[in-house]
């Protein structure tokens, strides 16, 4: 008994760390492909793979959003199971939660925390921004959870 209880805690905690990097390359590809597009069609100022040193560190932005993505994709796996249940099935749910979640704490908690206004202003090329790329980013985030995982244990 005790054997399978810890082979679940190890394939859940493996299962984690790749949730981890499904949203480190998710970001990474999905999300600054938005942003690229985006930025192509003239919506958006700001480019795509942004490599200004972010601080402390000074690493690259795009590389330290990326590290962002990826806590989120270890929370994305932690609710992965809900996302099956939503109206329209689990790849409807993972944009939904990529558009909606992430887009919510960075204007609410992560811009006023920075100094910045709450919202960025609520400038509405941006709010549509941050749900495009963030939706962009959850589906991007269990295309890379199914390609490492197999597409094994995905939610029905």
């Amino acid at each position: 008994m005790a054997r399978s209880a810890s082979l679940s805690v190890s394939t859940s905690v493996a299962r984690l760390a790749l949730g981890f990097v499904a949203g480190f390359l998710a970001t990474i590809t999905f999300h600054q492909i938005g942003i690229w597009i985006l930025h192509a069609v003239g919506y958006i100022p700001f480019a795509a793979w942004n490599t200004a040193p972010r601080p402390p560190f000074g690493v690259p932005s795009v590389i330290s959003l990326s590290f962002w993505g990826g806590v989120w994709g270890v929370l994305f796996v932690l609710i992965e199971r809900w996302l099956a249940r939503f109206p329209g099935g689990y790849w409807v749910g993972t944009i939904v939660f990529g558009a909606v979640v992430p887009t919510l704490v960075l204007m609410f908690v992560v811009f006023p925390l920075r100094g910045q206004p709450v919202g960025a202003g609520f400038a509405a090329n941006l709010v549509v921004t941050f749900v495009i790329v963030h939706g962009l980013w959850g589906l991007g985030t269990a295309v890379f959870l199914g390609v490492l995982t197999g597409w094994r244990n995905q939610p029905a």
